[in-house]
């Protein structure tokens, strides 16, 4: 991915844990690598094609003196946030802010913090076998559309599934989706399990009925195993459910442990019951 740098854009501002801090103000510089593909545009020769960085500058500037943080930790949370919201051609930045005049009492150049954040592909499978079973699946994707920090691109179509785990119980209506988000895995998954409460989501049985199910099943890339989650989701491989309406938006995704496209473990999965 090709790269914009602003390098230490002198801001003053009022951030710190001081309250004089606060008042008074200081001085910080902000450097910012904005990650785009800028191909077209050098090409076509048009800013239109890629990202003013004045604006963005102007962003930074307005952003830095309209607020007030204690931590630049914060600082810099909030506006590498901000920028890729509002400019949709960034896929991703590394921003460091630097405090040259912190206060303590101690012989040094600058205080700083530096940061990478961008948006990150995922994709969700989704199940319900009560109730007006298309309605809950609808409502989760529209509370994914209703969020700033995910950008839903793509559902699959929706599929009939017996249920597995040898409870009886009606049949599932499943999909899945893939969607882009600056949320971690975890700030994800607290995402996605605040959708199933909202939809009435209650964990009694283990693999009996329930509303609504959102699992992630791949994240960027990302390989995980800890108690509150697992990615790739461990199931997803042997999951005809999981395969099927995944395979319909993501066919070349490659699974990050078995090395395998979507496509591949789809037909190995019908195969398998042929």
């Amino acid at each position: 991915m090709d790269v914009i740098n602003i390098k230490q854009l002198e801001v003053f501002a009022n951030h710190g844990v001081l309250r004089e801090e606060n008042i008074l103000g200081q001085k910080f510089l902000v450097s910012a690598s904005l990650y785009v593909d800028t191909r077209q545009a050098g090409r076509e020769d048009n800013l239109d094609l890629s990202v003013n960085y004045a604006l963005v500058c102007d962003t930074i500037r307005a952003f830095m003196k309209d607020n007030t943080f204690k931590l630049i930790e914060a600082v810099a949370e909030k506006l590498a946030e901000k920028i890729l919201l509002e400019f949709d051609k960034i896929k991703s930045i590394k921003l460091e802010i630097r405090k040259p005049w912190a206060p303590i009492m101690q012989s040094v150049d600058y205080v700083s913090v530096e940061i990478e954040r961008g948006w990150k592909r995922a994709y969700l499978s989704m199940g319900s076998n009560m109730g007006d079973k298309r309605a809950y699946l609808d409502n989760a994707i529209d509370a994914m559309e209703a969020e700033p920090l995910c950008r839903v691109k793509k559902i699959s179509p929706f599929y009939v599934t017996a249920p597995v785990g040898g409870v009886e119980q009606d049949d599932f209506l499943n999909c899945c989706v893939e969607i882009e988000t600056l949320l971690s895995p975890y700030e994800l998954l607290d995402f996605v399990n605040g959708i199933e409460a909202d939809n009435n989501r209650e964990r009694i049985i283990h693999w009996g009925p329930r509303t609504l199910d959102i699992d992630i099943v791949l994240y960027e890339g990302c390989v995980m195993s800890e108690e509150r989650l697992t990615i790739p989701h461990r199931e997803m491989a042997v999951r005809e459910f999981v395969l099927r309406p995944l395979n319909d938006i993501a066919p070349y995704e490659i699974h990050p442990v078995l090395n395998k496209s979507v496509g591949e473990l789809f037909r190995n999965i019908v195969d398998d019951e042929v």
